[in-house]
Formats: structure tokens, sequence, C-alpha cells
């Protein structure tokens, strides 16, 4: 085999040579901005201030939303006051063992922001793990891995923000209790949730 014979560069040749290339860094750092702000929905993408319908035509139904309610006080404790509701949604998505579960959270059917989770299930409800593995789960999670509670009891109690002068946002902590059968017949397991995160765990007799 012959080998070719190797010229040296000169300097300035040498300079130009290692001369970084940046278009493939900045692509990288685009995609990587463009996968942080959106969530992909098969060959389409939903990013924040997408409504509601149009996050349900691109992604489907999500399996479980948790629903909650708040009060924005504009004005407050002075002649004129307004009170203006808002609602707030959260969607949980389900894609699978290999991909990360999403929570979309809408504000007035507007998309605001979208939170990662973690790894998605096969089927939903059918891998439970032992209940001390729930400390920390999202409500979404705890559904997408044990199934909907046998029962769910709230008590909200109402926490009152002043942001600046004059403006109050009234918002609901949810302080929820769930139940769910145990294996043996006789004991069932009782969830705390605040604010849409597991707690606390109690194991209970019948």
């Amino acid at each position: 085999m012959t080998v070719p014979s190797v010229r040296a560069l000169s300097p300035a040749a040498s300079r130009r040579t290692r001369r970084p290339r940046r278009w493939p860094l900045l692509a990288v750092a685009l995609l990587a901005s463009t996968s942080a702000a959106a969530m992909r929905c098969g060959s389409r993408l939903v990013g924040e201030g997408d409504r509601d319908f149009q996050v349900r035509e691109r992604c489907g139904a999500p399996f479980w939303i948790d629903a909650y309610a708040g009060v924005d006080v504009l004005g407050a404790r002075t002649p004129l006051e307004r009170q203006v509701e808002v609602h707030y949604e959260a969607w949980y998505f389900n894609f699978g063992p290999r991909d990360l579960m999403r929570r979309l959270i809408f504000r007035d059917g507007v998309l605001q922001r979208e939170e990662t989770l973690g790894y998605g299930v096969r089927d939903l409800g059918a891998g439970c793990p032992m209940p001390a593995a729930w400390q920390g789960l999202s409500s979404g999670e705890l559904v997408a891995r044990c199934g909907e509670p046998a029962s769910r009891r709230s008590r909200p109690v109402t926490i009152v923000r002043r942001p600046g002068p004059r403006q109050e946002q009234w918002r609901e902590q949810r302080d929820e209790t769930w139940l769910y059968d145990g294996a043996d017949a006789r004991v069932v397991y009782e969830a705390r949730l605040i604010d849409g995160r597991v707690v606390g765990i109690d194991r209970l007799l019948r």
C-alpha cells in the first residue's frame, strides 16, 4: 500500500483549519430551545399561547385533568374593586414507558407552560408501585401508575397573596385525600395530596 505524502501547512492555513465551526453548535442550540418550549405530538407541535382545543386536536385527549380556580382582585380595598375569576387546568399526557410524561398548564383555556415529569407507562393503572414510592408523585403520575382512586375527598383552603398595591390573588390550596384498595382486602391506603402532589401516605384497616 502506498502512503500518500503529507505536506506541512503554513501557519496561516493551520489557523484557518482550526477555526471553530459555529453553525452546527447554533443549530443544536436552536433545536434545544425549540424542544424546551414546545411539545411534539406526531408531526405537530404545541407551545405557549396555544388554545386548549388546538392542543386537543393535535395531541388527543389527556388521560387526566386536574382543574382548579382562583380570583384576581384589582383595586382591592378601594371604592371600586374588580374580582376576576381565573380557571386553571393541568393536562397530563402519557407517551409510553420510553418517553417522559408531560403536564400542560392552562389558564382560562390558554397554554401557559409545559412541565416534564417521570417516565410514562405502557398501560394506565396497570403497574402500581408500593405505596412508599408514591411520595412526591403528581396526581397525574399517581393515576398513570395506580389508576383513579376508589374515593376522593377535597378540603380546599383559600390562600391570599398581595403581589402589589391594591392587588390580591386568591388561590385554592387543594388539600385532597385519595383512597386506594390494598392487595389485602382488609387494608386501604390513604394518599394525601397538596396542590396535586402526594405529600403523605397512611395504611388503614377497614
